[in-house]
């Protein structure tokens, strides 16, 4: 007659895997943190990029001090967010644990944990990013180019970079012309092919001196002047936008890389404060385990 092993089964206790209450509670809370602490960070002028034309006088250093607050911004937000969902989750029971395998049950919770406070950063990255897709649509209709509200036919992308140039280039006391509009649009796309490797045609050069002269009443060697000077000014501007968008695009990736890692550790933490599991207990327990198995 053989002996029959019998062996305890560990399991948990069958709840849902993904529990959508707790990760939609922590997503809009670390959505709603981030878009105060944003709002406040452009009030003070920790933006990042900015749709005024002054911005491109910001130094480097703003800038950087402006990708640190993101970072820090994303850390918390998406911190309280995981907390809040690993708080909120439901605690599992242990059923039919055997004592030689409490770890395996911790390190399940655990991993579940963390996985909602992964899905809650995924969700608050989407619910922020459409925030701010409709701030910046409202704030692109407040902010329309400075020589006039151009119709759509006319509007050129990346016209407010050098909006204050085009308004020092067509400046005159004696204007000619009326279609300011497309003058405007004109000489702005002129403008931005400054910042190619080529930089401008000499025949556009040519024309855009032709076309200030005849707009602003000046006299051709003054034109020439003028447009030489804002050609050397807007390629400067949009080097320095450039430069603006490299910073926020790796900030940006860094924040949320680490906002990431804040929401699944956070997840994890308001886990061990709901299951009433102190971290530094369970690893001296693990340990004197290990201890008296050698």
């Amino acid at each position: 007659m053989s002996d029959t092993l019998v062996r305890t089964p560990v399991a948990v206790s069958p709840v849902a895997y993904i529990q959508w209450g707790p990760v939609i509670a922590g997503a809009l809370t670390a959505a709603a943190l981030a878009t105060v602490l944003h709002a406040f960070a452009g009030a003070i002028g920790l933006a990042v990029s900015s749709t005024a034309p002054t911005w491109r006088d910001a130094s480097v250093a703003l800038w950087l001090l402006s990708g640190v607050y993101l970072i820090l911004v994303a850390v918390v937000s998406y911190g309280l967010g995981g907390y809040v969902a690993g708080l909120l989750r439901e605690r599992h029971t242990i059923i039919g644990a055997p004592a030689a395998t409490p770890e395996r049950v911790d390190d399940d919770i655990e991993m579940r944990d963390g996985l909602h406070g992964l899905i809650v950063w995924a969700l608050a990255t989407l619910l922020t990013a459409l925030l701010l897709v409709g701030a910046v649509a409202a704030t692109t209709r407040l902010a329309a180019p400075s020589g006039g509200a151009a119709g759509p036919s006319t509007s050129v992308a990346g016209e407010n970079l050098i909006a204050f140039d085009l308004d020092r280039l067509l400046r005159g006391e004696r204007r000619q012309g009326d279609d300011v509009e497309h003058t405007r649009a004109e000489a702005a796309r002129i403008l931005l092919t400054s910042s190619s490797h080529s930089g401008v045609a000499a025949e556009d050069r040519a024309y855009l001196v032709r076309l200030v002269a005849a707009r602003s009443g000046l006299a051709a060697p003054e034109a020439e002047r003028r447009v030489d000077a804002a050609i050397a000014s807007a390629k400067e501007n949009i080097a320095r936008a450039r430069r603006s968008t490299v910073i926020l695009a790796f900030m940006v990736g860094a924040a949320a890389l680490l906002g990431a890692a804040a929401a699944w550790f956070a997840a994890v933490a308001g886990g061990e404060q709901r299951d009433d599991r102190a971290p530094a207990q369970r690893w001296r327990v693990l340990t004197v385990r290990r201890i008296t198995l050698r």
